[in-house]
């Protein structure tokens, strides 16, 4: 797309978020025909509009706007209504379908505009059976944030072979949704017959629809070796993995992960994440950083 101009949006919104501290935001946003740029432009002269008339009240807007947890009633209501009628019983390295109770907490922090929200306590899941025998594991980190992982038994193992994240930004006057969508062609969690230290090469590629073009994450998995976990009172053997991720492509950036999954059925027992992507955007150069994690509360799904 050919455009006229420059596009140099620089956004560094201080706590005080003052029509002061917003007005030099459209002194820097050079004329383009972008259609996004023109669209940031707008949402830059509503942020002013709103802080000059606003004052205080549009800083604790600000300050509050943003998730909240999810219910167990809204994940199963969700569940109800979007469930597979695949019926299938568990088996080995597929847990038992239904809703799920996680415990956790975690924050996700964008640095232009500042922004953060939260994750947890209290994040439901469910797993969902796929009619080629797969399984989908979903979780909610927040009304903002949800993701997914697919993953088959194969060869004795567990593939990762997809997933999905969304995520919702609240900026007061406007919000901000973006899904990202991956394949994975090459992503081995479980492999049968590991013996701790043996490392392999995951890859998965994929889109996001809030930037334009592919992004590619890869990285060694490695196992770290059996550890017993305690979930709502059982003591529960464990496998234990450290995944690391570089991000290339349209979105650049690194995700490291100490992950735990049931030896009996490959269900996530335990997540700990830190997660940092950087992302081109008409406002300028985009980092988002997210740390967290998420317990398993019991291994029998709650009706």
């Amino acid at each position: 797309m050919r455009t006229r101009g420059k596009v140099a949006c620089t956004f560094v919104v201080t706590d005080a978020l003052s029509a002061r501290d917003l007005r030099p935001y459209l002194r820097n946003c050079a004329r383009t025909d972008d259609e996004r740029v023109r669209k940031w432009r707008w949402i830059v002269a509503a942020l002013v509009l709103f802080a000059v008339m606003g004052g205080s009240a549009f800083v604790i807007a600000w300050r509050n706007s943003g998730s909240r947890p999810v219910s167990f009633d809204e994940a199963r209501r969700r569940y109800e209504s979007t469930s597979s009628t695949v019926l299938a019983a568990p088996s080995a390295l597929r847990p038992p379908a239904g809703i799920y109770v996680y415990r956790g907490s975690g924050t996700e922090h964008l640095d232009k505009p500042p922004k953060s929200q939260n994750q947890g306590p209290g994040m439901p899941a469910t797993v969902t059976y796929r009619a080629d025998g797969c399984w989908v594991f979903r979780l909610d980190y927040s009304t903002g944030h949800w993701q997914s992982w697919t993953y088959c038994a194969r060869n004795g193992g567990l593939d990762e072979v997809g997933g999905q994240t969304f995520e919702r930004w609240d900026f007061v006057v406007f919000s901000v949704d973006s899904t990202s969508t991956f394949t994975c062609p090459s992503s081995v969690t479980i492999r049968s017959g590991m013996l701790p230290g043996d490392t392999w090469t995951q890859t998965c590629t994929g889109t996001s629809s809030a930037v334009k073009g592919e992004v590619t994450t890869s990285g060694p998995m490695t196992y770290l070796g059996t550890e017993t976990l305690t979930i709502g009172g059982s003591r529960v053997p464990a496998y234990h993995f450290k995944q690391l991720r570089t991000l290339t492509g349209a979105q650049t950036g690194t995700q490291e992960n100490d992950v735990w999954f049931a030896k009996s059925n490959g269900m996530p027992l335990r997540n700990d994440h830190h997660n940092v992507v950087k992302s081109d955007s008409p406002i300028g150069r985009v980092t988002y950083t997210e740390t967290g994690t998420f317990t398993l509360q019991s291994l029998k799904p709650r009706s």
